[in-house]
């Protein structure tokens, strides 16, 4: 099973936003299951998990792990190709962003259209290196830091724009021979503050 897989197929993504088939694949992510043993978790017949199974194997989202037989009933074990899924843009083409239509470095939407490409393209690459069998060379930073003021954010993000510059006109070398490109994408924004619990209303005694 892979930790996370990207769904780029239109129909795929579908079926796998479906709250039912969502579900299941929730379950069969934890480990192998049956239709019966499925059906007795999520409360359904197991004639529909059957149903809802076979459109998620349709398009590879879960995959047979194994038959057993239980009495005179042959069980086909199913289990999620992946722990988690990602939708890549591709999946809806016609309007997935394009970074490339404006530059904006403090805009929040243009940093999700980069984060949106940044899914694509790395979905794309990871589906082209699993068919060729080889590995694919990526890197990725993640940190967290806390501003004292706004003007120490600014001032982070100048010399950062400054360094990572100079990074790339240290190495870049667009004429060498059996180079390749690769994309840098940084991105900083606030971190989501955590949600509080919800809290019960007391129950009244009164009558």
């Amino acid at each position: 099973m892979l930790d996370v897989t990207v769904i780029e197929d239109a129909e795929a993504a579908a079926v796998s936003l479906d709250p039912t088939r969502a579900g299941l694949l929730a379950e069969l992510a934890a480990g192998p299951a049956s239709a019966a043993m499925l059906a007795a978790k999520v409360g359904l017949p197991r004639q529909k998990v059957n149903y809802h199974l076979k459109a998620l194997e349709r398009h590879g989202l879960v995959e047979l792990a194994g038959e057993r037989r239980k009495g005179n009933i042959t069980e086909r074990l199913m289990r999620a190709t992946a722990a988690s899924y990602v939708i890549s843009p591709l999946a809806l083409a016609a309007v997935q962003p394009d970074p490339d239509r404006f530059r904006d470095q403090l805009s929040a939407r243009w940093l999700l259209a980069l984060g949106a490409r940044l899914v694509r393209d790395v979905g794309s690459l990871i589906t082209g290196a699993a068919k060729a069998r080889k590995r694919l060379a990526t890197y990725a930073l993640d940190g967290q830091v806390t501003f004292a003021s706004a003007a120490d954010r600014a001032a982070f993000i100048e010399e950062l724009t400054a360094g990572v510059g100079g990074l790339i006109r240290k190495y870049d070398a667009p004429d060498a021979v059996g180079g390749r490109d690769h994309r840098i994408v940084l991105a900083l924004h606030p971190t989501l503050k955590p949600q509080a619990p919800a809290v019960e209303p007391p129950i009244s005694t009164e009558e």
